[in-house]
């Protein structure tokens, strides 16, 4: 992931400051020394890395915490803030009817990102439809056109056309009664004076509500004089950032984002159509740090799609005493979706999982795959079986095995922890709060297999 590193160091420096037994001038001094390697380190611009280190220095020395608040979570507020002056302010793009423009180099993800726009704005009731003006890419065309037909909006474009103002106001005037415009433009593979010309005159032909500027989140240090650049022809109103599920430092995207002073309105977090959020630098920063997002979990439960009635139902039979494996297999199958897991323990604070690298990258691939094993296992029983697992003695589960091409212990291992499952269940049936906490289980608490 994206600012992994990041996140870890940052998340270490906070657990330093939290377990100090006094602050001083030199605990100051030296996490705000860990605090510019860290941001150096991350390919954040040096120039921003040792103004926010000042100005956390500064504040430090000078400000006093107040009333009732500790030293410690006061340093640590202080972390908290400076790195928010980076990610800029919460903003959101507004539902009223409005042509975009996206803008960025090649390998971005502008075209993808135009798919997903589409589909963020669809879902919110609004008609909308995909321009194709990027006329120098070959396979522009035919990929904007596959995604429109994917997301299930209108689609302009013109093969034989290479003038991409001509292009925008045919599809203008066609889209006239649609409420969303998006125009997917040209890029480069670096930045020149060609790209800067045909970004400026399509702008001042389109007058377009919005200009977004597309950028990968793994982009190093040159991505600063990309968006100050591209800024300067057509002013930038907001930042879309790409690719945060890859393995790049991330700093030089965010170095980016201040540079231009414009906010980040989404994140794209995979490569599927439904993979972006709408960004909010608050929780972001909250979860990079280890403080947790309560509504992130909630975000992860609404993308598992399991719904307060689905919560209840499924609460009532585990009351009852009459929870199944098909009703384990329902659950099973709506987290075990590609990077749900994932989402769900960035969304957990430090204090849930033990402190940072805590839980690692291959300990979530192995629940991910856990889930996948398991998913296949139950895809062999039948539905009586599924339904009455009380039946699966030692000839059935050999069948099982057989069919789902696993083994008779991955077979017992899944029958093992529903039946403890069950076991802990009746051994909270005592407790008045047993009802809620189990809706909160299911609807984005502690999911781990262990403790279904």
């Amino acid at each position: 992931m994206v600012l992994e590193s990041f996140s870890n160091s940052l998340r270490e420096t906070i657990r330093r400051v939290s377990g100090a037994s006094y602050v001083d001038r030199s605990l100051v001094k030296d996490v705000v020394r860990d605090i510019q390697r860290i941001l150096i380190r991350a390919d954040v611009n040096v120039k921003l890395a040792l103004q926010l280190s000042r100005d956390l220095e500064n504040r430090a020395m000078s400000e006093k915490p107040p009333a009732g608040m500790a030293p410690q979570d006061f340093i640590v507020k202080l972390i908290y803030e400076e790195l928010l002056t980076i990610l800029g302010s919460e903003s959101s793009l507004s539902l009223s009817p409005k042509t975009i423009m996206l803008v960025g180099l090649y390998g971005q993800g502008k075209t993808t990102s135009a798919g997903k726009l589409a589909r963020f704005f669809m879902k919110k009731g609004m008609s909308v439809g995909l321009i194709a003006a990027d006329v120098h890419r070959a396979a522009a065309y035919d990929q904007l056109h596959q995604i429109s037909e994917e997301v299930g909006c209108n689609f302009y474009g013109d093969r034989n056309q290479k003038d991409p103002v001509k292009i925008c106001r045919a599809a203008l005037k066609q889209f006239d009664s649609l409420k969303i415009k998006i125009i997917d433009t040209s890029g480069r593979d670096s930045l020149d004076d060609e790209l800067l010309e045909e970004i400026k005159k399509l702008k001042d032909a389109v007058r377009p509500d919005e200009v977004l500027f597309v950028i990968d989140a793994s982009v190093g240090q040159q991505a600063g004089p990309q968006a100050k650049k591209i800024n300067e022809v057509v002013g930038i109103t907001g930042v879309i950032l790409t690719k945060m599920d890859g393995t790049g430092k991330g700093g030089g995207a965010l170095s980016a984002v201040a540079e231009v002073k414009a906010p980040i309105y989404f994140i794209g977090t995979g490569e599927h159509l439904n993979d972006m959020e709408i960004f909010n630098p608050k929780k972001f920063l909250s979860r990079l740090l280890g403080l947790g997002d309560l509504d992130a979990l909630l975000e992860v439960a609404e993308s598992a799609e399991i719904t307060p009635e689905e919560a209840e139902k499924s609460v009532t039979r585990l009351m009852s005493g009459k929870f199944d494996l098909m009703d384990m297999y329902d659950v099973w199958e709506k987290f075990s979706k590609p990077g749900l897991i994932r989402k769900m323990i960035d969304a957990l604070p430090l204090s849930r999982l033990g402190g940072p690298g805590k839980i690692d990258g291959s300990t979530i691939e192995g629940a991910e795959g856990k889930l996948r094993l398991y998913r296949t296992i139950l895809d062999s029983m039948s539905y009586y079986e599924m339904k009455n697992p009380e039946v699966l003695n030692s000839s059935r589960i050999v069948r099982v095995a057989r069919g789902s091409g696993t083994s008779v212990e991955a077979v017992r291992s899944l029958l093992k922890e529903y039946k403890a499952m069950k076991k802990n269940i009746k051994n909270l049936q005592g407790n008045r709060n047993f009802k809620k906490i189990l809706k909160a289980q299911l609807r984005g608490g502690d999911l781990s297999l262990e403790n279904m």
